[in-house]
């Protein structure tokens, strides 16, 4: 069920130990054994689950990784899934394996977000190349988000007056106009405006609005 050249085990074994978590969900013991077997020894930590069910009652809403995922599962599909997975906001970079697959099938994966659609047997280089990609887009994506969650943390933390002061800030008052706008002093509007740069970690105004952008603020 999985072919292709021996050297291709150990073409990742440089990764780290730490790196994301790589989930299999395949009903077939055989093909399921190979698949960990080989992603266990490119260098990742691997995951296996019989069914659809299973890997929605297991997982933890904390988990970083790709998803490898059968089309044909005894219980809820592979399609329909990875279909709840996106209803749910899950987001699993998902490779889509299967023995029946078509082109309806192919085309309606690819359409819903899936990485990559593999027929078995699997190329080993193919797989592993897929499962590289997928990895990478994971790891961007839970950055990204992790940066989206601080810069809300450091935008909570400013306090009510810093806040109206970098919104006029973004929309590209400058401070004696703010000050005007406030009825607070130009000295005042610039202490302001430095504790809150401070606090959201901005080093300039072009580097605050990238952040307003970020966080949708209004003015931005």
């Amino acid at each position: 069920w999985i072919e292709g050249p021996a050297h291709c085990r150990n073409r990742m074994a440089q990764m780290n130990p730490n790196s994301p978590t790589v989930f299999v969900v395949e009903d077939d013991e055989a093909v399921g054994e190979a698949l960990d077997s080989l992603l266990r020894s490119a260098g990742y930590s691997v995951k296996l689950f019989r069914s659809a069910r299973e890997f929605l009652v297991e997982r933890s809403t904390n988990d970083i990784g790709c998803l490898i995922l059968d089309v044909q599962l005894p219980d809820v599909s592979g399609l329909d899934l990875h279909q709840r997975l996106i209803k749910d906001d899950i987001q699993f970079p998902t490779i889509f394996i299967t023995g029946h697959g078509d082109i309806r099938m192919s085309v309606q994966a690819i359409k819903a977000g899936a990485m990559e659609f593999l027929t078995k047997p699997i190329d080993h280089l193919a797989l592993l190349n897929a499962v590289e990609r997928a990895i990478e887009k994971a790891r961007a994506e839970h950055d990204d988000k992790s940066e989206l969650a601080s810069l809300r943390r450091r935008f909570k933390s400013l306090t009510p007056r810093e806040r109206g002061v970098i919104q006029m800030v973004i929309a590209g008052q400058l401070n004696k106009q703010i000050a005007a706008d406030t009825g607070i002093s130009e000295v005042t509007v610039k202490i302001h405006r430095g504790n809150a740069m401070h606090k959201m970690g901005a080093s300039s105004v072009a580097e605050l609005v990238r952040m307003a952008g970020r966080l949708n603020l209004p003015g931005e």
